[in-house]
């Protein structure tokens, strides 16, 4: 009795755990976010919204929203539009008033030219370039009639933690050109301009222009052509296993 009851214990801390697991590495799916000119995948729990011309995409997670931001932007073509010329403006220090009214110079760490999925990209990572305290990586590339412009800042005490996933967001990003109209600033503007972080970034406000065109979010998930066990069926199959194991051992005493 006491060799059962020790059994049917082994078998559902098994069961548990495995179910655990599964449910713990559905969880871990990254979302695919796309627009009109782009597309790549954001972690879980994370969301995009639209503000003016500019998408902003960053944590739902109330403690981890202050660490990373991305802000995509895209505008006309114009004369300033190549990968020569954002390839310059990378490498050069950026200089701004920070919000509290101090100067800050940033500091370049490189700028490159890297390919993503066919696409050719000017890649570049600064530190302080856009947030006191915050490393940005800049991807901007010309594609048709517009330019893009993606950035990833993240807060440099949380680099290391944020490193892989925005590595994937990086190794996942398309960019495209939609036939028809586009939210896009005109020829005329300036492109790293344009994609400037929210001023209410570091406050309690997630998205501070409002809930308007919210994309992304940890509900949906990609299937792959795969689909996965239900933990009930994953129960049983573990108790039958431990049952055919027990009645075994019962059959050699």
């Amino acid at each position: 009795m006491t060799k059962g009851i020790g059994l049917l214990t082994w078998i559902c801390c098994i069961g548990l755990g495995l179910g655990l697991t599964t449910l713990s590495g559905q969880s871990a799916y990254a979302v695919k976010f796309a627009n009109q000119f782009t597309e790549f995948e954001l972690p879980p729990q994370w969301q995009c919204n639209l503000e003016g011309a500019e998408w902003v995409c960053q944590s739902s997670n109330e403690m981890k929203k202050r660490d990373a931001i991305i802000v995509l932007a895209a505008k006309l073509k114009g004369d300033q539009d190549s990968l020569d010329q954002y390839l310059t403006y990378l490498k050069a220090a950026k200089t701004y008033t920070s919000v509290q009214g101090k100067p800050v110079k940033s500091d370049p760490k490189y700028a490159k030219t890297v390919n993503l999925n066919g696409q050719p990209w000017i890649d570049a990572l600064h530190m302080e370039s856009e947030i006191p305290g915050f490393y940005t990586r800049y991807l901007a590339t010309v594609k048709q009639d517009i330019g893009v412009l993606v950035t990833y800042s993240i807060n440099k005490a949380k680099y290391q933690a944020y490193l892989d996933d925005f590595d994937n967001m990086v190794k996942t990003l398309k960019v495209f050109r939609k036939a028809g109209g586009i939210n896009v600033a005109p020829q005329s503007s300036n492109l790293f301009q344009n994609t400037q972080i929210p001023g209410g970034v570091g406050t309690d406000t997630i998205f501070p222009g409002g809930n308007q065109a919210v994309q992304g979010g940890a509900d949906n998930r990609p299937n792959n052509g795969q689909q996965k066990l239900p933990l009930s069926l994953i129960l049983v199959g573990v108790g039958v296993v431990g049952f055919i194991i027990w009645r075994r051992r019962q059959n050699n005493f």
